[in-house]
């Protein structure tokens, strides 16, 4: 039973959403980064992933944080499963999105929180606690990096563009492999800094794109109000918004461009 001292409403507004991620997200990133660059037995998961103690603890502390304020609250994590609960409120995390290089001393990774109301991803934190960078988001609240508010870049060429993908090989769907080369040839980088740091750097106006082949939730989540807040476009490749099997993340001036030269259907996006 959580304390009712230390609760927050069961009804937030954003700007609560916005707090309640902020904070979940932090002490996650925490938990992982006092892990970061120290000996590691690594596991490997059934579909080939690979899993450290470290990304059980930094799931664990954050469950443990979001029970004692929010113990109706659904809980949906990478590592740990699903906790059911009666709300219609779940949380969706990742302790550590990008285990591959975190058990190799990379600093691109990042800790994930997403706040999900009836189907729809509310709030969203990335803390990638080894780079410095920190965004949260929340519906109407806007991006905000390391506590400024941030926005997607205003490129509008493909020829001044960054692209990035997490695995170029798209080994998941090779079909899609002859495109993105092709765009590669157009812009002016095409890049590998992959998992979330690459959705930081769009959220940022660092880079133009950022996609995935291959995505489960708690990889997407919460990168969605993180990019839709800071002025970008994400969709699946289908073209829709959402949560789905893959991702497209992209600066709002080119989202049609991008998706066009990639073959994804855009009538979807506004």
């Amino acid at each position: 039973m959580a304390n009712p001292k230390y609760s927050l409403p069961s009804v937030m507004n954003e700007s609560e959403l916005l707090s309640a991620v902020e904070e979940v997200a932090r002490l996650c990133g925490d938990a992982a980064l006092r892990h970061f660059r120290t000996r590691l037995d690594v596991e490997f998961k059934s579909d080939g992933s690979e899993v450290t103690r470290a990304d059980r603890e930094a799931e664990a502390v954050a469950r443990e944080w979001i029970g004692r304020r929010f113990p109706n609250d659904a809980i949906l994590g990478e590592e740990l499963g699903w906790e059911r609960k009666p709300s219609a409120r779940r949380w969706i995390i990742d302790p550590i999105d990008g285990t591959r290089s975190f058990v190799r001393g990379v600093p691109l990774w990042g800790s994930l929180v997403a706040l999900e109301e009836n189907g729809v991803v509310v709030a969203g934190a990335i803390n990638c606690a080894a780079s410095g960078d920190f965004l949260v988001a929340a519906r109407g609240e806007g991006c905000w990096h390391n506590g400024s508010r941030t926005s997607v870049s205003g490129v509008g060429t493909f020829a001044t563009a960054t692209i990035l993908t997490t695995d170029s090989r798209f080994r998941a769907q090779p079909d899609r492999l002859p495109k993105w080369i092709e765009l590669g040839s157009q812009v002016a980088n095409s890049r590998a800094w992959g998992d979330c740091y690459g959705y930081v750097l769009v959220a940022t106006g660092r880079a133009e794109l950022m996609v995935d082949d291959r995505m489960s939730p708690w990889d997407v989540a919460a990168l969605i109000p993180v990019i839709e807040e800071a002025g970008g476009v994400f969709t699946v490749w289908e073209g829709r918004p959402g949560i789905g099997p893959d991702s497209i993340a992209s600066n709002a001036t080119l989202a049609r461009p991008f998706r066009d030269a990639l073959g994804v259907p855009t009538f979807q996006i506004v």
